[in-house]
């Protein structure tokens, strides 16, 4: 392709084969929904405000490693999304995948195996009937009264 057209980058469904997430109020509000664990990631879920089709982030720390070990986690994570692109995952949910840092040493076919764990975890507790998130430790309780009928305590 030669021209103006292939100065133009693909849009970022096509590049990375998902749909991100790209936005940090997005990051923070699929914190909030359900959690599934496997050895190399932790998969967070919620369903998102359209029908759309899923959108990942991914969110690979510090304590992870450097700059060189994240960055290789990050493009291993990427390809086993792209190969498992449709399972597990559900039309109207975003997910963000938290990098262990086992997913650097853990050979590639167990890294998409503990990633459709993961899904099939997340999903699992949902159709469980779960209820919400749970408190963090250390929160207030809640004040409304468990007798309607009652007043609040001050």
């Amino acid at each position: 392709m030669t021209g103006p057209e292939a100065l133009v980058s693909p849009p970022p469904d096509t590049r990375w084969g998902f749909a991100r997430l790209t936005k940090r109020a997005q990051f923070q509000r699929v914190a909030k929904g359900r959690r599934g664990n496997a050895r190399c990631v932790a998969l967070q879920a919620a369903t998102s405000t359209d029908d759309a089709e899923p959108r990942i982030g991914l969110t690979i720390t510090r304590k992870v490693g450097g700059s060189v070990e994240r960055n290789r986690i990050r493009r291993r994570l990427r390809a086993a999304l792209k190969l498992a692109a449709g399972n597990g995952q559900r039309q109207g949910h975003d997910y963000v995948v938290v990098a262990r840092r086992e997913a650097l040493q853990t050979p590639f076919p167990e890294l998409c195996s503990d990633l459709a764990k993961a899904f099939e975890r997340v999903h699992q507790a949902r159709e469980r009937g779960a209820g919400p998130p749970r408190k963090k430790p250390g929160s207030p309780p809640s004040r409304a009264p468990s007798n309607p009928s009652e007043p609040l305590a001050v």
